[in-house]
């Protein structure tokens, strides 16, 4: 890794208040991606993958014309006007387009004009390369437990929403990096996107492992009580702000509990719905988080203190050219929410599942 990000320490040690959790602790991996341009040879979201050239790429090959959002635009195009817009921003130092980006902006627009001139069909009713979302050697995210001597995940998925729950399908690939010989250079790449969070941006990784407790939906009901129980924290003297006396849970989920953005391990960070619990299709074991794809690294004023002491400045300021420095892989899912992977722990290769939170 090429740069370090580090965790304040939570406000409250969360287990001097209740010695009962410490049992649940949980550790996980914040990812910490950061804009960069990765290698095949690095973990990345959104970058190039150590993909083998005699392997076929992975099509979505569903039907998505049902969901059509109206967006139209490429990989290549979200990620230009991203670029754009960052250049004609007040802090970027940029002085608007060059002339080259000017012409790369006609020749996008009547490219587009074209397309939606064209008949049908159109492109989403073939099957759809996916695109690129995560790449983790193990020797980076050691909590993966890869099947085998498999040592590198890949995730995929279908720049498309689907159906039941409005989310993109998900892929994951397990493989020995050792054993790539010759790497797909050029790999397929959709026709167009069904939204711009579908596009990540490249992003480098600086991995470091956490302690997560589960979020007080997870708990049992006595646990979940003594949680909301203020007199408690107040006994334990450590300092809680009177402004969650009417709801201490709130402040265990907010600043103790799990840790927001992208991460492998760890608890779940439910809130969207109550706990769902995932069972293996084909040995019914329970199933567990293996990877967090967070649409934000940190959420509001209050998510604030989860932002790295290496980004505090830039989590406390407004947006940094054009940017947003708790969302730096530009993807965004669901409405602001998380696109949780599951695995089987008996089996890692039996087929994985998904869910939004």
């Amino acid at each position: 890794m090429v740069f370090v990000r580090t965790t304040p320490p939570r406000p409250v040690d969360v287990t001097a208040v209740f010695p009962e959790l410490a049992s649940l602790a949980r550790p996980a991996m914040r990812l910490h991606p950061r804009p960069g341009s990765p290698s095949v040879k690095e973990s990345s979201v959104g970058g190039p993958l150590l993909w083998p050239a005699e392997e076929p790429w992975p099509h979505c090959e569903s039907s998505h014309l049902h969901r059509d959002s109206g967006f139209r635009q490429s990989p290549a195009i979200v990620r230009h006007k991203r670029r754009m817009r960052a250049r004609r921003h007040p802090d970027s130092g940029g002085s608007g387009l060059a002339p080259e980006e000017e012409a790369i902006k006609e020749r996008s627009a009547a490219r587009l004009a074209e397309r939606l001139d064209a008949s049908p069909p159109w492109p989403a009713e073939c099957p759809v390369p996916m695109l690129p979302v995560a790449q983790l050697y193990l020797r980076d995210v050691p909590l993966l437990r890869p099947p085998g001597q498999a040592d590198l995940l890949q995730v995929l998925w279908c720049p498309y929403d689907h159906d039941p729950e409005y989310k993109p399908a998900t892929a994951l690939f397990w493989r020995s990096a050792a054993s790539v010989a010759d790497v797909l250079v050029t790999p397929p790449q959709p026709y167009e996107a069904n939204y711009p969070g579908y596009v990540p941006e490249p992003c480098l990784l600086a991995p470091e492992e956490i302690t997560e407790y589960p979020n007080s939906l997870d708990l049992s009901p006595e646990m979940r009580l003594a949680v909301g129980d203020w007199s408690r924290w107040q006994a334990a003297g450590v300092g809680v702000d009177s402004s969650y006396a009417d709801d201490p849970a709130d402040f265990y989920d907010v600043h103790l509990a799990d840790a927001p953005g992208w991460k492998a391990g760890g608890w779940p960070p439910w809130g969207r719905t109550d706990p769902y619990r995932r069972y293996c299709a084909v040995c019914d074991a329970q199933m567990v988080p293996l990877l967090t794809i967070g649409s934000f690294e940190w959420d509001g004023d209050e998510g604030r203190n989860w932002a790295p002491y290496e980004d505090q400045d830039a989590a406390y300021a407004a947006h940094y050219a054009g940017q947003d420095p708790s969302q730096p892989t530009a993807v965004e899912v669901g409405s602001a929410d998380n696109l949780q992977l599951y695995v089987c722990p008996t089996s890692p290769e039996h087929p994985h599942t998904d869910l939004i939170q």
